[in-house]
This record gives C-alpha cells, sequence and structure tokens, in this order.
C-alpha cells in the first residue's frame, strides 16, 4: 500500500512538472543554450589544453638541477616526456612489477626501447649503478618487453665493471653526461648512442 502511495505521488510529481515546464517552455530553451554553451567552451578549453601540451612537448628542456631534484617517480615520469618530445610513443611503467622496466618506448622508426631509470638524489656523489640492475634489464628487456634497445639510464654514474658488461650484452648506457646533453634538447637519444639497430621501418630521414 505505501508503495502504491508513493508511485502515485511521483507519477502526479512528474505530471505537475511537465505541465509547469509547457507552461514556462523558454526554461528549456534557456538550459538547452547553458548546455550547448558549456559544451562548446568544454570541447575549446580540451582543445587547447591538447595543443599546449603538444607545444610544451615539443619545447621540452631540462636542466641536470632540475633532474636531480626530481624524486624517482617524478624522474620515470620525465624520461617518458624526454622520449615523447623526440616523437616516440612512450608510457611509464615504473614501479612494482615492471619486470625492470621504468619506461618503454617506440621511436619514430619504429624501434621499441626498454629503458630502466635509476635516480640518485646526490647525482655523481650517489652510488654506482652496478652489474646487477644491468643483468636484471638483460633477463626481461628482450624477452617480456620486445625491445630492440634495452637503455639503463641514471642521474649518476656507472660501476666500473658495469660499463664491459653492458658492452658484451647489447645494453645501453645514459650516465649523467648523456643525459644531460639530450635532456637539453640538442638530439633525441638515438643520436646519440653507439651501435643502435636499423629502423625497422623506412622514415623520412632513410
Amino acid at each position: 500500500m505505501v508503495l502504491l502511495v508513493a508511485v502515485i505521488a511521483a507519477v502526479g510529481l512528474a505530471a505537475a512538472a511537465v505541465q509547469w515546464l509547457l507552461a514556462h517552455w523558454w526554461v528549456l530553451a534557456v538550459v538547452a543554450s547553458l548546455a550547448v554553451g558549456a559544451g562548446g567552451l568544454w570541447c575549446r578549453l580540451a582543445r587547447q589544453r591538447a595543443e599546449w601540451n603538444r607545444v610544451r612537448a615539443r619545447s621540452l628542456r631540462l636542466r641536470m638541477t632540475e633532474l636531480d631534484g626530481l624524486d624517482h617517480r617524478a624522474f620515470e615520469f620525465a624520461i617518458r616526456d624526454l622520449m615523447r618530445r623526440d616523437g616516440c610513443r612512450a608510457e611509464r611503467l615504473g614501479g612494482a612489477g615492471d619486470n625492470a622496466c621504468d619506461v618503454r618506448a617506440v621511436d619514430p622508426a619504429g624501434r621499441v626501447w626498454a629503458v630502466q631509470c635509476k635516480h640518485r638524489r646526490d647525482g655523481d656523489g650517489g652510488s654506482a649503478v652496478g652489474v646487477g640492475v644491468l643483468q636484471q634489464v638483460n633477463g626481461t628487456a628482450w624477452q617480456i618487453h620486445g625491445a630492440d634497445v634495452a637503455v639503463v639510464l641514471t642521474n649518476g654514474r656507472f660501476s666500473s665493471k658495469a660499463v664491459p658488461w653492458a658492452g658484451e650484452h647489447r645494453i645501453h648506457l645514459v650516465d649523467r653526461r648523456v643525459l644531460g646533453e639530450w635532456a637539453a634538447g640538442s638530439r633525441p637519444l638515438w643520436d646519440l648512442l653507439d651501435r643502435i639497430p636499423p629502423p625497422r621501418r623506412p622514415t623520412a630521414l632513410s
């Protein structure tokens, strides 16, 4: 009985609202006009934000002092953004279960990059990145991430044993000097490294 009364009351209220709106049709016109205007404004703002992001990505320049001041998570996002700046499709994977790949990217030539980032708060003064990190990357970059290019990148330095080990296992090292040059926007990362695999697909420069 209570439910029936509630239904009847709801129907009555709905009918009254419809009658009121029919009598005051201009209210609907005003609301519709406002909705259309708001939707148009939202679309324009969304397009502007997208364009601002594209412009910012193309002109992204970072100093080493800025990179040093980041925490490890923000550092990974910065590396992702630098890859995007150079025309890559890039995503940050860093975190638990990333399988030794913090940033995965596909460059304009179709090559897949697996980048492991090691941020050092003290830069060169921090602990050196050793062979253990490289071994982790070697075990996942090709098999799990399908990489053509495996990179270990740091704002610090590599141990004396890590450098020859990387050369023997086709892992590219980006130390503080190379990172600084790349982040400054002089050239894309693949122009700063030796023995990069050939493009997977033709490019405008090939």
